[in-house]
């Protein structure tokens, strides 16, 4: 199915297409139940709400993959001035709101039945700029560092329930998001032949699949960057 790509106000930038046409692309595709469950992943009794409307719907969740984030002021767009001295609190709350307490608060409420059940699988969505300092961006930054060692403390509390739990950290991905909302060198948007381009949304939902498959059943606590090498030293 073709993706459509819509310009949402809140973010003024290209935003993917709808949950409930994504859902029913999933469930035609692949031939499975799916069902579009709506929150805000920044309060605690909305998640509790999507997950006990997920479950009932679809049974136990065994796999959770936290994608939720994105360096978005307040009022929508990027913060401006977005560096660590002046950007203004209400940016601040927000990009860590959206980034880090979404990644905290939802792994609770989903950690507690795997941990009833003995088994599960999480996966969260860090960044590249969780692991070198800049001043573009600062919050943002601090906020995807701030999920890369929740991951390794989560990673580590869960280790006796036989749940792993990693981080995936990509680089620049050509989402509509990302495309929407810088110039791109279309040199880098090659797909083959070289390493010095931007990934695929593919690219980086293997590595997903990899951590939530039978292959990633002993692999925990990691913290995986898909950037092509553009950074190659210890996160």
């Amino acid at each position: 199915m073709p993706r459509r790509w819509e310009m949402n106000s809140a973010t003024r930038a290209p935003a993917a297409p709808a949950a409930t046409a994504v859902a029913a692309e999933i469930g035609n595709t692949f031939g499975a139940r799916t069902v579009r469950a709506l929150g805000d992943l920044t309060q605690a009794d909305d998640i509790s709400r999507v997950v006990a409307e997920t479950e009932a719907a679809l049974g136990p969740i065994d796999i959770l993959v936290h994608n939720a984030g994105g360096d978005i002021a307040a009022g929508g767009g990027k913060p401006d001035p977005n560096d660590a001295v002046d950007i203004k609190e209400a940016d601040v709350r927000a990009v860590l709101d959206r980034n880090l307490l979404s990644t905290i608060l939802t792994c609770q409420a989903v950690a507690r039945g795997m941990i009833e059940r003995r088994r599960g699988r999480i996966v969260t969505l860090g960044s590249v700029a969780a692991f070198k300092g800049r001043t573009n961006g600062a919050i943002y930054a601090v906020a995807k560092a701030g999920v890369t060692h929740h991951t390794r403390c989560l990673a580590d509390q869960l280790r006796p329930y036989d749940i792993t739990v990693n981080c995936i950290a990509p680089g620049d991905t050509r989402t509509g998001r990302f495309l929407g909302t810088r110039a791109v060198d279309a040199n880098r948007l090659v797909e083959t032949g070289t390493l010095d381009r931007i990934a695929t949304v593919d690219e980086v939902a293997r590595v997903v699949e990899f951590f939530a498959g039978p292959m990633g059943a002993f692999v925990s606590g990691q913290v995986l960057r898909i950037d092509g090498g553009t950074q190659c030293w210890p996160a």
